[in-house]
């Protein structure tokens, strides 16, 4: 495996594959670094549905950073930047018009809360999986956030620790294309 980013017309392209033999770890490319990072209980996977527990396969765009600006102050990148409120969460329920969008949290809501006790989503980036056009349970709230201890798996999305995320963040932008597979 070629442990090289490459550059198409101005595009950064980072790509994530997993570890041979783990299918829920992997690496990601950045820089000619490789970064390990989480994978979904799943591992990689083609056809995704909503629960399956499955990374998906494919080419993403990074659309913004959701941070926790109570517990660290505003990493550099130039994607758009979101601070967590109480109130926001997402939504994962597949008959729910709001499908695959953040939402405002309600009483009794049972969207998926960003801003949580541990420390998973003090950094989210948000990519376009399942995005334009939003298919109901062909999966939702697929994030890069930040690992668990000993990387545990995710429920789908690419984890990694925080020096790892600072510095994703930091050459992340609305060009950058993620390489899943």
């Amino acid at each position: 495996m070629s442990y090289v980013n490459s550059r198409t017309h101005g595009t950064l392209l980072i790509r994530v594959r997993r570890k041979a033999g783990e299918p829920t770890k992997g690496v990601l490319l950045l820089d000619g670094q490789p970064i390990p990072v989480a994978l979904g209980r799943g591992g990689l996977i083609a056809n995704k549905f909503e629960g399956d527990g499955g990374t998906p396969i494919g080419i993403f765009r990074p659309l913004r950073l959701w941070w926790r600006k109570d517990r660290h102050l505003r990493p550099a990148t130039r994607l758009p930047v979101h601070a967590i409120r109480p109130d926001d969460g997402w939504c994962e329920d597949p008959s729910s018009r709001h499908y695959n969008r953040p939402v405002r949290l309600s009483p009794g809501s049972t969207a998926d809360r960003l801003m949580r006790a541990d420390h998973l989503y003090d950094f989210i980036v948000e990519i376009d999986h399942n995005s334009r056009p939003r298919v109901k349970r062909r999966g939702s709230a697929v994030f890069l956030h930040l690992a668990r201890p000993a990387f545990a798996p995710t429920a789908g999305c690419i984890a990694m620790t925080r020096p790892a995320m600072l510095r994703l963040l930091a050459r992340l932008g609305p060009d950058t294309r993620i390489v899943v597979g």
